[in-house]
This record gives structure tokens, C-alpha cells and sequence, in this order.
């Protein structure tokens, strides 16, 4: 015979009181609207915070920055023809205001080819090299015009110091346009240079004859030679570094 074992006897659930299940929901309500509260607890402060980050008037030190942001900018917004202006005065020891001539400006803005190889490791950090020659107005005198870019101003510091003061050498190189006064306007022809640094610019000048004459080591040099290069050089450093009137609205400003 198969003995039959009967399942033991269970006790039956005791059932929940009605008010049990009003309870736990009422509890889901009541902490539903607790982190509903929380959270705009929490994201009313926020926005408005951004509201008044985004409405606020910029700080002098973000107008500062703005303002050297569009400056180490310029050598890519402005056009050549604004970094080098079509005429420059300047004034000699002997007559009056005289005019220099702009006879182009070069293609070429590579930092390796715009200076002399002794000075081109120490550029390592240039980003390019705007270059223009300019002409006298009595046209004997050739003088090459070059706008070196850098990151910032420590950058450009370092490497103007690399520039000797007055000699040509190392230094900017000439520029010669084929089929025009310049076309004998070569490295060997610079008899004078200047440089000046302001901000991520240098800008450097070489000074020479049009018929490409050499230097010749220990002759005296004319007066004219050394007084043209830092008025050039002056009429574009000044206009380049100039900070305009910043304009958070406008396009090509970041405050």
C-alpha cells in the first residue's frame, strides 16, 4: 500500500486592515512631495543664478581679456591692407613730413622663410609673419615691414630680445617684387633695422637701398637709414595693438 502524506495544515494570511493600504499610499504622496520640493529647493537658486550670470554686465577683468582676445586676433580679421596702410608719414631731421609708399606685400608668412636661419629656432614659438616693403618718398630707400605673431606677449617678448638693436643681421629679411623699384631690394642690401614688441606682436624693419648696394662694414651710414625703420615700425605696431571699444554684443567678441 501507498502511503498518502496530507500537506500540513497552513495557516491562512491574516488580511490587512483597510486603513493599512491608505496609510502606505498617503506615506508615497507625502514623500512624492517632499522630493518635489527638494528638487525646486535646489533648482530655483540655480537658475536664478544663471539668469544672473547670463544677464549680469562682464567684470573689468573679462573686458580686459575680451579686449587682448581681439587684439591676438587681428593679424587673421583685419586685412593686409589695414595691417599695412597704404601710406605712412614720417618726419627726417632735415624738411618736413615726408610720405613712404607701400610697393607690396609678400605672399609668403612662413616664420622660417621672413628671417635670417640664425634667428629662426628662437622663433619656435611664431605663429606666422606678415611682410610688406615700403618705399621712400624720394623712392631710394627700401624698407621691409614685418608683423611676427605669437601666442601672447611673454612669448613675443622672448623672442624680440633675439633682434639686435640697429644692425640688420640677424634679423628681418629683405623683400623683392619682380618688375618693380624693389626687384634689387635684397638681404644683402640692408644697411639699418629696428624692432619693437607690444602685446603677441613684433613687428621688425630692415632698411636699405633700392639698388641693392651692400653693407659695407664700417662706413658711415646716413642718418635716414636708422630714422626710417622705428616710424614704420610704429605706424603699424600702434594701430595693431591699439584695444577697441569692446562690444560683447557684436560679432568676433568673446566676453
Amino acid at each position: 500500500m501507498r502511503a498518502e502524506i496530507s500537506p500540513p495544515d497552513l495557516e491562512p494570511e491574516p488580511e490587512e486592515p483597510e486603513d493599512g493600504g491608505m496609510a502606505r499610499s498617503l506615506f508615497a504622496t507625502i514623500a512624492a512631495g517632499l522630493v518635489i520640493v527638494c528638487g525646486v529647493a535646489v533648482l530655483v537658486p540655480m537658475a536664478l543664478r544663471l539668469a544672473g550670470e547670463l544677464t549680469r554686465e562682464p567684470t573689468a577683468a573679462e573686458l580686459r581679456d575680451a579686449a587682448a582676445g581681439e587684439i591676438a586676433r587681428r593679424y587673421v580679421t583685419w586685412e593686409s591692407g589695414r595691417i599695412f596702410p597704404e601710406q605712412i608719414t614720417y618726419t627726417l631731421d632735415v624738411g618736413g613730413d615726408e610720405t613712404a609708399r607701400r610697393a607690396g606685400i609678400s605672399p609668403d608668412t612662413r616664420c622660417e622663410t621672413a628671417v635670417d636661419p640664425q634667428l629662426t629656432g628662437r622663433l619656435k614659438d611664431c605663429r606666422g609673419v606678415l611682410r610688406a616693403v615700403y618705399l621712400d618718398e624720394p623712392q631710394g630707400l627700401a624698407i621691409a615691414v614685418g608683423v611676427a605673431v605669437f601666442p601672447d606677449e611673454r612669448a613675443a617678448k622672448a623672442a624680440a630680445a633675439w633682434f639686435p638693436i640697429r644692425e640688420p643681421r640677424p634679423g628681418l629679411r629683405a623683400v623683392a617684387f619682380p618688375a618693380s623699384v624693389t626687384s634689387r631690394f635684397g638681404d644683402a642690401a640692408r644697411q639699418a633695422a629696428a624692432v619693437r614688441q607690444r602685446g603677441p606682436y613684433v613687428v621688425a624693419a630692415a632698411v636699405g637701398y633700392v639698388d641693392g648696394r651692400p653693407a659695407v662694414k664700417g662706413a658711415r651710414r646716413q642718418d635716414d637709414l636708422f630714422a626710417l625703420a622705428p616710424q614704420l615700425i610704429t605706424a603699424v605696431l600702434g594701430p595693431l595693438t591699439t584695444p577697441a571699444k569692446v562690444d560683447c554684443e557684436a560679432e568676433g567678441w568673446t566676453c
